[in-house]
């Protein structure tokens, strides 16, 4: 260490410094080669406390000024300092270890990660090598100052810092230190350091997330903590909750439990103090991030659930928006868990009865509470109130979360839902005329070309709440949203309007768009589809350039020409747990991960709606009509069978379509399915109609479909085919087409036969089809419907309406596996001990062209009852799987995947290998490619199978397979060539193996890897 004089550092630094210069060097330094660094070393134990004396005073010393850190002084002893106290920690001397991890401690304290990064590596493996000391002080210093220097480390350096920890076993030993505890031997805080190490390791490391919720006895020490008292403990406890419920897999395994749920419900109630509460909320909000896991969580703990977040909202809301840091955090945690309003379902009505409406009101407006509640406002009242409130921008930063959350209150309200039996009439119109004047000032912005909007991160949940406000099934809510937006629009509505429109047709065709560019077309669209719903701008969007915009938008988006996410423009959306977060497989939002999209169809929607309703503009809707046809009818339809677009976007593309005549639900299994309608040979049912005409049918799919359409008595007939008369005394036309409808999930008919179909579609219940033919505007958040027949394979002998077995129609062949060895396994319907489903000639017939020929053939196996498919029986319920529904189950994916020893991972893996030969075979070219990428998506991950693959490829003559595999093992062929791994291998196989090294070496690879 060599002295350094500096000038603009205080003369007890420099001091300090040479003191700390001398105690040093009374050691000695070495060149180490294996780390390619100068080290200290001393076996002096007084020395080496003169050392530690010394560092801990000059940390001391620079404590407190961030300027000194930055010192050259400073930086240019941090390397001699940092290797001084790595070589007493390695030593791990008893008498010293105290003193040095208290040092550690307050290094990583004081000093900036930054300065530390030259040896960061050596310092977390020493500390992480006395984490599970016998000195408690020592494991409890050593933990705290790896958590220090975990939680801060750059982008940069966490990859290499979090591999090294890793291969310490850190989780490991951590795990086993909490165990520990739990048994009673060490103080509350040693827990609290170890759980937050392991809390913040969890954060940053996902693939330690699974294996920790794998070990059970630790799982079990931490629920035998729920129901401490102390607050440290609680805390620490809701923090490792948080960063394992990261791993959406994990989270679900949670939430399985009743008394992991309560907990994390209790954790947020009151009586706990503030920090105990935001974690409470924390951890809610990463347990609930997927609907799936929300409507788990609803149904155990619903109404205590909605209350917590009322009372988060309510009690920092009273306060002043000055208050303290906690009581903005936790307001905040509330309003963000508040966002469990954007999914459908009973809890709306308790956030209605826990009066939300007034605590909204609230916190956007100051002092809105000493009004009483009864108190009638006229409109002009209303917004003079609102104009001032919004003026003071109270919890301006709370903006978008109270305008999300209060639009999907809206837009949930059911046709009858009377809001003002719940909350304040008061308060709810002065929320609807709050966020009516706050859009119509954000439409006034965005409406021009070169806009500047100083509050944008709220333009887009504002827009979006009053859209939701006009569109909300609540007639009381769309009335007055309407009442106050046209109010407003009155004297600027038509300059407003077109200047809006103007700017839609000229960014929708700009080259390339900035994210400005593309969140004005988001505002200007909602702005469009808002005062559509007016009758005062109809005629004038209808005769503007909108639809062309409007058109050419849509089209954009279905070439992927234009893509905007709804968290790129509502920042509020972004949050920690979702750059974190692992194995999330949960469905994207109603509408789609592209807005333009969706709010480009609804605009479309609209202006269709509007031209067909104006009598006096029949000939612009012929026009329209042309014009949409022209350009995108195909590609309407191909929106409604794509399973990667959203419910939202399906919905109103069908809904568009129905203006076009054709109606229903566009579905790729229903292609094949509709080839069997009215075909004799695997019919099993003939409709009689009243005119004596009669349509062969099948019951399985009437069944799942449309059982309303099952004759209530069956007559056997000399056909084999069973006859039943129709109860609706319909004509042959309309009968056809609802069964076209059952079979092809959609329709083409002209108006006077729509009339009939209201009828038929009436009597059998079928509500989503009734909803398209009066043409009614989809439902926010109502599922798409899909034509699925799986449910048929759990039907046999089951007793169905209208006194008909379905086991006496449907289930009519067996297919059957290869025989494996299935302990245990038994058929639910049969006595036969081979594993083997049951299943339906028309399906399997419909979907593929080798087993039609085989049952046509005449051979003895189309007259034979079972059928024996070369596959194991894991591949079986695949492939019926996929028969049923056009959708083949993916294996297990994220940690699941990567925790699963290799047996497993195979076992996995070889169904879709075997599907991948059989499809060639039967040719299924469908579910060839979906195995197919699933296969080398797999292989990709662990690369290492693919010498298993490769040979199941090549006994199944997989010659696609084969080099791909090949190829996957292509870097690592000179190790596997001197390991003799390849001996077992044909010599063609090798040679294949051989030419892939060959070809990776020439583009540039290594082959010793």
């Amino acid at each position: 260490m060599k002295p350094i004089n500096s000038r603009s550092i205080s003369v007890q630094i420099q001091t300090l410094h040479q003191r700390l210069l001398r105690a040093y060097n009374l050691g000695t330094r070495y060149f180490d080669e294996k780390t390619n660094t100068w080290k200290w070393q001393c076996a002096n134990i007084e020395v080496q406390k003169n050392v530690l004396r010394s560092i801990n005073a000059f940390l001391d010393s620079i404590s407190g000024d961030a300027r000194a850190t930055r010192h050259t002084i400073v930086k240019e002893s941090v390397s001699d300092v940092l290797g001084a106290l790595l070589c007493i920690l390695e030593g791990k001397s008893g008498p010293l270890l105290s003193m040095a991890s208290n040092v550690a401690v307050k290094l990583v304290s004081i000093l900036p990660n930054s300065l530390l990064q030259s040896r960061i590596v050596e310092l977390v493996c020493c500390l992480s090598s006395l984490i599970s000391s016998h000195q408690v002080e020592v494991a409890i210093d050593c933990a705290n100052a790896l958590n220090l220097v975990v939680s801060n480390l750059s982008a940069t350096s966490e990859r290499t810092v979090m591999e090294a920890l890793k291969d310490t076993g850190i989780a490991t030993h951590i795990v086993g230190n909490i165990k520990d505890f739990a048994g009673g031997a060490k103080k509350i805080e040693y827990f609290e350091q170890m759980g937050s190490l392991l809390s913040t390791i969890l954060w940053r490391w996902p693939q330690s997330r699974f294996p920790v919720l794998s070990d059970v006895k630790l799982m079990k020490a931490l629920a035998d903590m729920h129901m401490v008292t102390d607050s440290s403990i609680k805390l620490v406890l809701l923090k490792m909750y948080t960063s394992l419920a990261l791993c959406d897999f994990v989270a679900k395994k949670l939430i399985e439990d009743g008394v992991f749920v309560e907990m994390v419900v209790q954790a947020m109630e009151k009586s706990n103090p503030q920090v105990v509460r935001i974690e409470g909320f924390k951890l809610a909000r990463c347990l609930l991030r997927c609907q799936e896991n929300f409507i788990r969580m609803r149904n155990l703990c619903g109404d205590a659930l909605v209350n917590a977040i009322i009372c988060g909202m309510r009690e920092t809301g009273l306060s002043s928006k000055k208050g303290g840091i906690n009581h903005g955090s936790l307001l905040l945690e509330a309003c963000q868990l508040g966002l469990i309003t954007r999914w459908d379902g009973d809890h709306h009505i308790r956030f209605w009865e826990h009066g939300i409406d007034r605590v909204l009101l609230n916190l956007v407006l100051e002092n809105i509470q000493d009004k009483p509640s009864e108190h009638v406002l006229s409109l002009e009242e209303q917004i003079s109130t609102a104009n001032k409130g919004l003026k003071s921008n109270y919890h301006l930063g709370l903006r978008s979360y109270l305008w999300d959350i209060l639009g999907c209150l809206m837009i949930h309200c059911g046709e009858n839902f009377n809001p003002y039996t719940y909350g304040s009439e008061l308060h709810i119109n002065t929320l609807i005329t709050c966020a009516c004047l706050t859009f119509v000032d954000t439409i006034q912005k965005w409406c021009r070309i070169c806009q500047n909007d100083d509050d944008s991160f709220q333009s887009e949940p504002v827009s979006r709440a009053v859209l939701m406000m006009i569109y909300s099934p609540c007639n009381h809510i769309s009335s007055h949203a309407r009442l106050v937006l046209s109010d407003r629009m009155k004297v600027i509505g038509i300059p407003c309007l077109k200047s809006l429109i103007h700017t839609l047709d000229y960014t929708s065709s700009l080259a390339s768009f900035g994210s400005s560019d593309k969140l004005q077309l988001v505002i200007n669209l909602i702005g469009l589809n808002s005062l559509s719903s007016l009758p005062e701008y109809q005629k004038c969007i209808i005769e503007s350039k909108a639809m062309k915009a409007v058109v050419l938008i849509v089209k954009r988006c279905l070439s992927n020409d234009i893509h905007m996410e709804r968290p790129s423009m509502a920042p509020h959306l972004l949050t920690s747990f979702h750059e974190r977060s692992c194995c999330c497989i949960d469905k994207e939002d109603w509408e789609g991960s592209n807005v333009l999209h969706f709010y480009g169809l609804w605009a479309l929607s609209s202006f269709v709606h509007q031209c067909s309703l104006l009598q006096d503009h029949t000939q612009k809707f012929t026009t329209a009509v042309t014009y949409i046809k022209a350009q995108l009818l195909n590609k309407l339809h191909e929106t409604c069978s794509s399973t990667c677009l959203s419910p939202g976007v399906r919905w109103y593309a069908s809904y568009i379509l129905s203006y076009f005549g054709c109606y229903g639900f566009p579905n790729e299994l229903a292609k094949w399915i509709g080839k069997s309608l009215n075909q004799e040979e695997y019919a099993d049912l003939r409709l009689i109609v009243a005119n004596g005409a009669s349509v062969n049918v099948n019951g399985v799919i009437l069944a799942v479909r449309c059982p309303s359409l099952l004759p209530r008595e069956i007559l056997t007939s000399s056909k084999n085919c069973k006859e039943g008369t129709d109860k609706y005394g319909e004509t042959e036309r309309a009968l056809v087409l609802l069964l076209e409808y059952v079979y092809f999930g959609c329709l083409q008919a002209e108006e006077d036969m729509v009339k009939k179909l209201k009828i038929l579609a009436k009597r059998c219940n079928l509500q989503p089809f009734l909803q398209l033919l009066y043409r009614q505007c989809p439902e926010w958040g109502t599922p798409f419907p899909s034509l699925n027949l799986t449910s048929a394979l759990n039907s046999v002998g089951s007793c169905f309406s209208y006194g008909l077995l379905l086991d006496q129609l449907l289930m009519d062949v067996i297919l059957e596996a290869e025989t494996n060895e299935l302990v245990g396994w038994t058929c639910n319907f049969c006595s036969n001990s081979v594993p083997h489903s049951h299943v339906h000639k028309v399906i399997l017939q419909s979907g593929c062209e080798y087993l039609q020929g085989l049952f046509r053939s005449g051979m003895q196996e189309s007259h034979s009852q079972v059928i024996k498919v070369a596959i194991s029986w894991e591949a079986l319920i695949k492939l019926v799987q996929w028969f049923y529904s056009n959708n083949l189950p993916n294996p297990p994916a994220g940690c699941l995947w990567d925790n699963m020893d290799d047996e497993g991972k195979l076992f996995n893996l070889q169904p879709y290998v075997e599907l991948n030969w059989l499809a060639e075979f039967w040719m299924l070219e469908s579910i060839q490619e979906a195995s197919w990428n699933v296969i080398v998506s797999c292989l990709d991950s662990a690369r290492h199978l693919s010498a298993r693959i490769i040979k199941m490829a090549y006994n199944l003559s997989l010659w696609k397979l084969v080099d791909i595999a090949a190829n996957f093992m292509a870097p690592s062929y000179r190790q596997l060539r001197d390991s003799s791994d390849l001996e077992e291998f044909d010599e063609a196989l090798v040679h294949l193996i051989y030419s892939a090294s060959i070809r990776f070496a020439q583009e540039g690879g290594n082959c010793s890897r």
